[in-house]
């Protein structure tokens, strides 16, 4: 199966959603869990971006991983303490965040209109190293 089809779970509708759902529109997709500092300080940058992006054309999805998640109820705690603006999406344990080989939290891929991964990056890397892949993914 593409990796755009694995089914995962609209956390807030319990709505079946895909990536491929989101073709058309320049994606940013993130992979998080709620102990993680790296993966903390990632959303609250990704917040900021999507303040500034999200009206230009650029959707943002956060994917949680609930197979790297030590207690599978901090994320929701997490939720309740830190709303987030995005769409939040949870993965069947880990089956896309396999699919698109990650290894590290967090970890954020660009996927351009076609639903084509852009760039992937890793758990170091900042908003700064991410532009360039988003302004290819958004044209």
């Amino acid at each position: 199966m593409n990796a755009l089809q694995i089914p995962v779970t609209d956390m807030a509708s319990q709505e079946r959603k895909t990536l491929e759902d989101f073709k058309g529109e320049a994606l940013i997709v993130t992979f998080w869990v709620s102990w993680c500092p790296d993966c903390r300080r990632d959303l609250e940058q990704k917040r900021m971006l999507h303040e500034a992006m999200t009206d230009k054309g650029l959707n943002m999805v956060m994917v949680h991983v609930p197979a790297r998640e030590a207690d599978p109820e901090a994320v929701h705690t997490f939720l309740h303490e830190h709303p987030l603006p995005f769409q939040l999406l949870e993965d069947n344990g880990r089956e896309l965040f396999d699919a698109y080989e990650c290894q590290t939290l967090p970890t954020t891929l660009v996927l351009n209109k076609r639903g084509e991964t852009e760039a992937k990056f890793r758990d170091k890397a900042s908003i700064q190293d991410m532009m360039p892949a988003v302004a290819n993914a958004m044209m």
